[in-house]
């Protein structure tokens, strides 16, 4: 697992209200597909998801004292197979695997790990999101 992160993605009970700061904020929007909002940012992509489909992807309850706090770190990968491989490393070095790998339902592969204190990262290959040479992501591909 090389030293980045891809993705931060907030859980949002309002999205268009969380839309709406970072708008105001002088934020400038990316090109999404539906229920995703997104802003790249240098080198890595702020997301806004619907909260209760989140903790529902990665398989946990929303809201529940000491489970998912809304957030996740995303690490996206070159390669389909590099998600499993990513995800066989997690529980030999101290984390637990909340999502085998497995296809989504908008043409991904991805899973889920939380890390020794909890906070969850997602694993991600995205076909329509290329990284850069470094490993740089933007929602639609870096260049």
């Amino acid at each position: 697992m090389e030293q980045r992160i891809s993705l931060i993605t907030l859980g949002v009970r309002d999205m268009e209200a969380q839309a709406a700061f970072f708008d105001a904020m002088g934020w400038q929007r990316v090109k999404t597909e539906d229920g995703v909002i997104a802003y790249d940012l240098p080198g890595q992509t702020l997301c806004l998801y619907p909260a209760a489909d989140l903790a529902r992807d990665i398989g946990v309850e929303a809201g529940a004292p000491g489970g998912f706090s809304g957030i996740t770190l995303g690490y996206n990968v070159r390669d389909k197979s590099e998600v499993a491989a990513v995800l066989a490393r997690v529980e030999p070095a101290g984390g637990r695997v909340l999502k085998p790998a497995g296809d989504v339902f908008w043409g991904g592969h991805h899973g889920y790990f939380a890390d020794p204190e909890g906070h969850v990262w997602e694993v991600a290959h995205n076909p329509f999101s290329p990284l850069g040479r470094d490993g740089a992501f933007q929602w639609n591909g870096a260049s």
